[in-house]
């Protein structure tokens, strides 16, 4: 805890504990004096239960107290953690500590039944936000596209961690370049193999038929791959391994060099390649987040190209 963090705990009127003041440490610290104002019992009392939790082994001591100096006292101050600060209030016998309990039962039992709780106060301090970028989502579909509600909202997931990421697009200030330099090499000849895997996986599924990857006309992927790793002076066109991703989607979606599974196969062999560089996040990358940038790419006006590179580069960032 940092010596200056700010503290500001107290009990709502439905009983909820209230701790506007976030912390680095996922907890949050209070003393004796605030724990027994919390639940309005005398400091006695809550010393008594602090004892007791301890004695208990309900909570460990060591964890979850912390001693630091503050003004105006000569000695150095006990710190409880949330925890602590929680068992007290099942433990103590007031009017706000009865409050308390039944508030966090009602909280307990929602998360049990339905599998998830809301907090409705932060929906509602960034409610606006939110709606701002799903406005912003609005603006990178194309008019009449077939990108559906929920692979919209993927999209605002995927990009959740910055929502000014969203304004870039507009302002065409997206990622030129990627970060990860290392050498991954592979052949089309390689990739082709697991694309054969998976059609036959397909077709098992009755998803595909035989038209799917079968190569349209030209060199294939062949074309592709040589593209994503050409050189100019001795040194790649594409120098990172999120820029040669992102052209090797960008490339077998809008290139068509298949009769049929353009998409299919561009977002096949675009994760293929994370996975063989060793910078796949399936955590971010979600089935639905794929299908939602594909379907983006697919639709997209080919002059949009440096863009939807660059939003895919936005993504591996």
């Amino acid at each position: 805890m940092k010596k200056n963090s700010p503290i500001i705990v107290y009990q709502a009127n439905n009983g909820a504990i209230e701790l506007p003041v976030d912390a680095p440490t996922q907890t949050f610290w209070a003393t004796q004096a605030q724990i027994a104002e919390i639940f309005d019992i005398e400091r006695s009392v809550a010393t008594k239960h602090i004892n007791n939790i301890f004695k208990d082994k309900e909570v460990d001591e060591k964890r979850n107290v912390q001693k630091m100096h503050i003004a105006h006292s000569d000695k150095p101050v006990a710190f409880y953690s949330l925890d602590i600060m929680l068992a007290v209030g099942y433990r103590a016998n007031s009017g706000k500590a009865i409050k308390f309990r039944q508030w966090a039962t009602k909280i307990l039992r929602s998360h049990i039944v339905d599998g998830y709780t809301i907090n409705k106060k932060r929906i509602s301090k960034n409610y606006k936000v939110f709606l701002k970028a799903v406005e912003d989502v609005k603006k990178l579909l194309p008019s009449g596209g077939v990108v559906d509600a929920v692979s919209a909202m993927e999209l605002v997931k995927m990009f959740a961690s910055t929502w000014l990421s969203l304004d870039s697009y507009d302002k065409a200030a997206l990622p030129k370049g990627g970060v990860t330099k290392k050498k991954v090499e592979f052949t089309a000849e390689e990739l082709n193999c697991d694309l054969a895997k998976l059609k036959a996986d397909l077709i098992k599924k009755g998803e595909a038929t035989d038209l799917f990857g079968s190569v349209r006309s030209g060199q294939g992927l062949e074309g592709i791959v040589g593209n994503i790793f050409q050189t100019f002076g001795g040194k790649d066109l594409y120098p990172t391994v999120e820029e040669k991703a992102a052209h090797l989607l960008y490339f077998v979606v809008k290139n068509h060099p298949f009769a049929d599974g353009n998409k299919r196969s561009g977002a096949f062999s675009f994760v293929w390649f994370l996975r063989q560089a060793g910078i796949l996040n399936p955590a971010r990358l979600s089935p639905e987040a794929l299908t939602a940038l594909t379907l983006l790419v697919a639709e997209s006006d080919p002059k949009e190209k440096e863009k939807m590179v660059g939003l895919v580069l936005l993504l591996l960032s």
